[in-house]
This record gives structure tokens, C-alpha cells and sequence, in this order.
């Protein structure tokens, strides 16, 4: 193995060890030092690759946001041109993201007075892709802005909303409950 492959390997060790990290012991209980521990390396190696620890849980969050967008890309290719199925089959997938990655969920739930705007900018990635295609669609159709603004609500409510409850154990995750969260979503943009 070349030697940037490895550090490559070991970059992304550290990352997903630092996720489930956090979704450990949170943000504020966030040890680099355990994290090092847990790929066996110095407690010098996550600093060699990312600097401190803001650059180490903003790679962390871009990793998160890397994994999603490689699942997002195929959405969108394969309903590109029906903006409407674009919306639903991306939330419904986004939905599916949330529940089969909880650790990743954890990540993109923080919520911690030491984040500063580049971490939200970095986490709101993740969702702006549904909240720019309902712009679109609610433009494309003639709807006001107030119309706009409770569609992303109700939109992202539903999405968090059917993460939260499948996790939970309050709806079964299954195909039919699934279609449920596609149903509602798309019967979302029949009403005024």
C-alpha cells in the first residue's frame, strides 16, 4: 500500500472512530485521545491529520455529508427531470439515510453552543439539496412564499419526524411504512 493510501486508511479510521465518538459522549465529551486509542495510534496522529479538534469534528461532519451525497447523486440522476419525484424519492432517501446510519444521524442532530456557523453551514448541507428542490417546485407551480415556507417545514418534519419514530420503534421499518412516508410526502405538494 502507497504511503498516501495509507494515511488516507488511517485518516478515515480516525473519522469513523470520531463518529462513534460523538455518538458516545457527545460533542462535549468528545476525546481525541480516546478516539486515537480506539485505531491504536499516538495521540499526535489526529492532529497530523486534522489540525485541532474544530478541524477534526468539521471533517468528521464532511464525512457524514460525503456519505449522503454519494446516495443523493443517484437519487437525483434517476428521477432527473421530474422535479416533483426528486423531492419525494430524495426525502424518502434521506429518511432511509437517517435510519440505517443512526450514528450519523447523532452527528447531524448536535446540537452544542461550541459549534460555530461553518459546522452549521457544514451540517445544513445535508438537508439544502430537498429544501432548494421544494423552492423550485413551489416556483415552478406558482405558489406563494408563505406556501413555500410551510411546505419545507412540513416536508422536513416529515423526514426528521419518520427518522425519529422508526427509530424509535414507533412505526416498524418496513416497505409499507416507507410508502406511507412517500405517500404523505407527495400528497404534501396536492395541498394549498
Amino acid at each position: 500500500m502507497a504511503a498516501s493510501e495509507k494515511r488516507q486508511s488511517k485518516r478515515e479510521a480516525l473519522i469513523k472512530a470520531g463518529v462513534e465518538e460523538i455518538n458516545k459522549h457527545g460533542i462535549t465529551g468528545f476525546s481525541i485521545r480516546r478516539v486515537a486509542e480506539t485505531c491504536g495510534v499516538s495521540c499526535a496522529a489526529p492532529a497530523k491529520h486534522f489540525g485541532d479538534r474544530k478541524g477534526f469534528i468539521a471533517a468528521i461532519i464532511s464525512y457524514v455529508n460525503s456519505q449522503w451525497h454519494e446516495r443523493q447523486r443517484e437519487i437525483m440522476d434517476r428521477y432527473s427531470g421530474d422535479l416533483r419525484k426528486e423531492i419525494v424519492e430524495l426525502s424518502v432517501g434521506y429518511v432511509q439515510f437517517l435510519v440505517e446510519h443512526p450514528h450519523f444521524r447523532s452527528i447531524l442532530m448536535l446540537k452544542d453552543d461550541e459549534f460555530d456557523n461553518s459546522y452549521h453551514k457544514l451540517r445544513g448541507e445535508l438537508s439544502s439539496p430537498t429544501q432548494k428542490l421544494v423552492a423550485a417546485y413551489c416556483e415552478k407551480v406558482h405558489m406563494d412564499e408563505a406556501t413555500r415556507e410551510r411546505k419545507q417545514y412540513v416536508i422536513r418534519a416529515l423526514i426528521f419526524g419518520a427518522a425519529l419514530m422508526f427509530d424509535n420503534g414507533e412505526m416498524e421499518y418496513c416497505d409499507r411504512m416507507i410508502e406511507n412516508v412517500r405517500y404523505n410526502i407527495d400528497r404534501e405538494f396536492d395541498l394549498a
